[in-house]
């Protein structure tokens, strides 16, 4: 949550700053603002709203500077204003500070060191700032300072500081918030995400935890707390600028939805070597064999994973249990000694999967990470890595970040069940082609979406999804995609749980939407709809070729049974885009929501 970006080099600051911030609005879009240091003068300027806001404040200004530093913000402490907007100016007006995350002990830290200075917002951010400028009027040099503040604070932060007297040299910290390294040619970054910076580089350096970095355009140099200098190894990220920019589409949502058919494509060439067998034996070397698996995550990552059990335990044969993050943490359960615990995560910073990994760590047991960002948090903790290789996700809804992590969770089952020498699996890269296939043809149906939306939709402030088995896993991220965007009340229930309480909630015109992909419980789920109909429900059946019937809405391409949750999602996605469109709603940023939770 929260976006940063800071740049030093040859080009306008200003645009870049904007055009990073503009890819990290995904983070939050509260307010922002930038720092533009030029003619030895401090130039801020920030707005509340979107960043379109601040473009609009700036417009016609000739703000000159090749340092800035830049601020999108989701509201933790104080409500979304001007005044509370980032970035923030210590007391003296020398220092300016962006942030991203909470400091547990602002208040301690202010009466402790600085008492007497007024606050100008309601941010902890603020205090921080003003602890930089206080250590300095005690005769230590900017870095000393600020790393004397980083030795004091408790929470979460990424940081990026700019000093008035020192214009030419940025400094940035991180703990438990995520940020990155940007290396160029006579200009050097830092940001929270590398999209923020891919217009400028592809080179990476990771920063990890308790770690900051100075930098100016030529060096940057990355330091721990104790002020010892720490050797990294420049990575790269294989995205162009194309990849975080909507091109021909009005919306990044749509532009993902469409990439997954070419995101499985990607996975498969990832993981298949030239003699079309999997390859994962070397990110996997040294994991031993589980008893059990724990698969740990929120939200999308979530529904992702009650997929990955069902493919798991069919394919591997070995007991998997799902479990939502942030109750696990305090959850305190019995764990089987030869488990292993995989964690989902689009951004790889998750704040509640990292405590969670950060307690099994503790016990010593194996742990995964399936992440689309290398280099995250989660992926640099974890034992073991797979990465989705699904690219840049920009909208705050999830879609091909979810059909990745159930694709890779496919392959790792196979990778699973051969160590186990069980035998006559499936062709899981064979299917996984024929999933792109059909993926592809679901991308020509967007009016069909359009008809249903119109149909089914229009006018209603809630309505159901209800499925059996791979399809209750799917009806629980379709509601949530609606829920997220159109901001329709809407809920996932197990078809045969309607008689145990949601049927009472049914009435004429409710909209019901019924997945029915699974031979084995079709007529079960039949008979479900039917019980909402008999209430007045408006039913709206989503069925896979060879077992629909007259009057269904929609039919899906046949495809391998464990594997039909990655096409009869794609359904979900695109009503639930139209519905969203059709009530006004912004598609890619909904309200209150950020896409990489770093604080929980």
């Amino acid at each position: 949550m929260c976006g940063i970006v800071g740049y030093i080099g040859e080009r306008e600051a200003k645009e870049v700053v904007i055009t990073g911030l503009k890819r990290l609005e995904y983070r939050g879009y509260d307010s922002s603002g930038i720092c533009i240091v030029g003619n030895q003068a401090i130039n801020i300027y920030k707005e509340k709203g979107k960043i379109k806001e601040l473009e609009n404040l700036i417009e016609g200004m000739e703000i000159e500077g090749t340092v800035g530093i830049g601020h999108t913000r989701w509201a933790t402490h104080g409500v979304p204003n001007q005044t509370n907007a980032h970035p923030h100016q210590s007391y003296s007006g020398r220092f300016t500070l962006v942030h991203n995350g909470i400091i547990e002990n602002y208040k301690e830290l202010k009466e402790t060191y600085v008492p007497n200075v007024e606050r100008l917002s309601e941010t902890d951010t603020e205090i921080v700032v003003h602890l930089v400028d206080h250590f300095s009027t005690q005769g230590l040099a900017t870095e000393e300072a600020f790393r004397k503040v980083l030795t004091l604070l408790e929470g979460s932060y990424a940081l990026a500081l700019v000093d008035a007297e020192e214009p030419k040299k940025l400094y940035a910290a991180k703990n438990k918030s995520p940020l990155l390294a940007g290396i160029g040619e006579g200009e050097n970054m830092v940001a929270s995400d590398a999209t923020a910076m891919i217009h400028v580089t592809n080179q990476f350096k990771e920063l990890k935890d308790e770690e900051y970095v100075v930098f100016d355009r030529n060096e940057l140099t990355i330091k721990n707390y104790a002020g010892e200098v720490l050797e990294r190894e420049v990575y790269s990220v294989d995205w162009d600028v194309s990849s975080v920019e909507t091109g021909q589409y009005e919306h990044f949502m749509l532009k993902e939805i469409d990439e997954q058919p070419s995101v499985i494509r990607n996975i498969i060439s990832k993981y298949q070597d030239e003699n079309g067998m999997l390859n994962i034996a070397e990110e996997l070397q040294g994991l031993p064999v589980p008893s059990r698996i724990y698969i740990v995550a929120a939200g999308t990552s979530y529904h992702a994973g009650l997929v990955g059990k069902t493919i798991l335990e069919k394919i591997a044969k070995i007991p998997t249990e799902v479990h939502i993050a942030s109750e696990y943490m305090y959850s305190e359960p019995l764990i089987e000694k030869n488990s292993l615990f995989i964690f989902i995560s689009q951004s790889g910073e998750t704040a509640d999967s990292r405590g969670v990994l950060k307690q099994i760590k503790e016990l010593g047991l194996p742990t995964l990470t399936i992440t689309n960002v290398q280099g995250s948090t989660l992926y640099r903790e974890a034992d073991y890595q797979l990465l989705t290789h699904a690219g840049p996700e920009i909208a705050v809804a999830s879609t091909k970040a979810y059909t990745a992590q159930i694709a890779v969770l496919s392959l790792f089952s196979i990778h699973l069940a051969e160590r186990n020498g069980i035998e006559g699996n499936i062709d899981m890269f064979h299917e996984l082609k024929m999933i792109s296939t059909a993926m592809e043809s679901l991308k020509d149906m967007k009016e069909k979406a359009k008809q249903i939306v119109d149909s089914y939709l229009t006018g209603k402030d809630k309505c159901f999804f209800i499925g059996r088995l791979q399809d209750f896993a799917v009806c629980l991220e379709g509601a949530l995609k609606l829920k997220e965007i159109s901001y329709i009340q809407a809920e996932g229930y197990a078809g045969g749980e309607l008689k145990h309480g949601p049927i009472a909630l049914i009435e004429d015109g409710t909209p019901v939407f019924v997945l029915l992909t699974d031979e084995k419980v079709a007529k079960n789920t039949r008979s479900n709809a039917q019980e909402v109909v008999a209430r007045g429900a408006n039913t709206c059946v989503i069925s896979t070729k060879g077992f629909e019937e007259e009057g269904d809405a929609w039919v899906l391409p046949k495809v391998h049974p464990l594997l039909t949750p990655l096409v009869s999602v794609i359904p979900t996605q695109l009503i639930s885009y139209y519905a969203a469109l059709q009530r006004g709603c912004d598609v890619d940023k909904p309200r209150n929501l950020a896409k990489s939770v770093t604080v929980e």
